[in-house]
This record gives C-alpha cells, sequence and structure tokens, in this order.
C-alpha cells in the first residue's frame, strides 16, 4: 500500500510517478486499457485531458496501452470497432464513462456499427463488462446514471452496474472526474491492486472525507455567519452548497491544475460527486431574492 503520510492531494502524483518508475524497471507490466463513451456529453475525457502534474496524455501512455477509446482514437467507423472487438482477445481494464441507455435495446446510444449492423452501448457495455480483468466507472453517468438518467430520463439510462450486476467495479463519480481521481486508482491498481474503497465502491484514498470537513469557509458555519447571495466571501450553506453532504477531496486537491475550486470562486458546491446528482442534489442555487434586494 502506498505510506500512509501522504496527503490525500499528492497521492496520485507520487501513485504515478511510482508506477512510472516500476514500469521502466520491469517489475510491473503494462497492461491494455480500453476506455468507452457512453451515453454522455465527453466531459470525463476531455477533464481528464486537461490533466496536470501529472500529465494524463503522456501518463496513461506510459502506464497502459491503449486500445480503444472513442474520442482519442485515429480510427473510426468499422475500423475503430474492429480494434474494439480484437482487443477482447487479450486482458484489458475497461474504462467506461456515460451511463448505458435502455431505451429501445439500447438504441438511443449507438457507438458504432459491427458487420453491417449498429453496436449500441448497451451490448459493449456488456459485453466488454464481463471479459474485462478490472472495471472502472468513470464520472456520475457511469456510476449511477448522472445528468444522463435524469428526470425525465427519455432514454431510460441507468449506470454501469445495473447491466452488470455481478461484476465487481471502481465507482469515480464525479461531473466530471478529477484527472487524479482516476490517474492514481489507475496506478494504484498496476502497482498495489484494488484499491481500499467504500459501501459505495469509492477509493477511500479520494472519497473518504466530506467537503464540509475540510472547506476553508468552515469557520463562518461553526459560527453561523452565512452568505446571502453570490459573491460573498462567509459560508455559502444557505445558497445551497452540498458540501456537507458530499465526499471528495476538493478543497485540498482544486481544479485546473490544482488552483481552484467552485467555493474559492463563490460558488456553491452541487454534489456533483455524491450518488443521486444531479436530481438528489437540486436545486444547486437556495436564492432569496426579496431578502437580497432589500439588503443592496
Amino acid at each position: 500500500m502506498p505510506p500512509e503520510s501522504l496527503t490525500n492531494e499528492a497521492i496520485a502524483e507520487r501513485l504515478t510517478s511510482t508506477a512510472l518508475k516500476s514500469l521502466k524497471k520491469g517489475t510491473i507490466k503494462k497492461k491494455n486499457l480500453i476506455y468507452l463513451e457512453l451515453n454522455g456529453c465527453s466531459g470525463n475525457i476531455i477533464s481528464l485531458l486537461n490533466g496536470q502534474n501529472p500529465d494524463f496524455e503522456y501518463t496513461l501512455n506510459s502506464m497502459v496501452d491503449l486500445k480503444f477509446c472513442n474520442s482519442l482514437m485515429a480510427a473510426e467507423g468499422e475500423r475503430a470497432i474492429e480494434k474494439l472487438i480484437k482487443a477482447m482477445d487479450e486482458e484489458y481494464i475497461l474504462a467506461v464513462e456515460g451511463a448505458v441507455a435502455l431505451k429501445n435495446n439500447g438504441l438511443y446510444n449507438i457507438i458504432g456499427n459491427w458487420q453491417g449492423k449498429p453496436l449500441t452501448g448497451l451490448q459493449a457495455a456488456q459485453m466488454l463488462g464481463e471479459k474485462a480483468s478490472h472495471i472502472f466507472a468513470v464520472g456520475a453517468c457511469a456510476t449511477h446514471g448522472g445528468v444522463s438518467a435524469a428526470k425525465p430520463n427519455p432514454s431510460q439510462s441507468v449506470g454501469l452496474q445495473q447491466v452488470l450486476p455481478n461484476k465487481k467495479m471502481i465507482k469515480l463519480p464525479g461531473c466530471p472526474v478529477h484527472p487524479d481521481w482516476f490517474l492514481g486508482t489507475l496506478a494504484h491498481l498496476l502497482l498495489y491492486g484494488e484499491p481500499e474503497t467504500d459501501n459505495l465502491d469509492r477509493p477511500l484514498m479520494f472519497y473518504s472525507t466530506l467537503i464540509h470537513d475540510r472547506c476553508p469557509r468552515r469557520p463562518f458555519f461553526d459560527r453561523g455567519i452565512f452568505a446571502e447571495k453570490l459573491g460573498e466571501k462567509t459560508c455559502l450553506f444557505k445558497l445551497g452548497c452540498r458540501g456537507p453532504v458530499t465526499r471528495v477531496d476538493c478543497p485540498t486537491r482544486q481544479w485546473n491544475g490544482h488552483v481552484n475550486w467552485p467555493i474559492g470562486d463563490n460558488t456553491p458546491c452541487i454534489g456533483c460527486a455524491q450518488f443521486g446528482f444531479p436530481d438528489a442534489m437540486a436545486p444547486f442555487i437556495s436564492y432569496d431574492t426579496t431578502r437580497v434586494v432589500k439588503n443592496e
């Protein structure tokens, strides 16, 4: 296991660095990775490409052999799907972002054509999931349906676990997922095996602590000093902040190169890393306009 003395924000960098050194020494071997994008906005792969320290593209290509990725591979059409099918001949790790659309036997989400027929996300998820050595559900849509399954859910989207009920998987909720959460978990898997997870299959090294308990505005909450409008520097709880119910390390890890996060930019946490997002977290802003106008 990685050293317990590491702070959460340093874990991903240390794990990926150790994995790369071990690969160069030959003490561990590269594994194949299939990254499958299903029903969603591709926000997770975009977030991952913005990763810094460790850099996503370099680190990913150095740690694994990426066999398929809808957005990143050069091949297209049936040539791309042919690579996907061929990748199943060897052992692989499966990472899935996006929900699985069930409507009309999955026809609301087509990822390509194979042998003259449409290949649905549902078919791909079940086919690839059954043979994968390990499975990552990446982002809110994959872990529990997320935005894709929000009411009224016309595509009948569900999380990945619902179509692979008997498969163990590591779940990385977030809308989108932070690059460190994915790369750090992947590096841990290569080095030490599956990381310790909670009862919702989330890695404890990233999802163990409430945002509320690490928030720099917590002293305002404890003293009952609450913001009444966006832009105020006090506690955002009464404006709808979901930090008190969301377990993830955003306050210390931060985003966009580890420089800021929503509350640091005077925006309440909307609970995107919590199961049930977005419906269970709505409304994102609770705003008493009468009170604000009166104060102004």
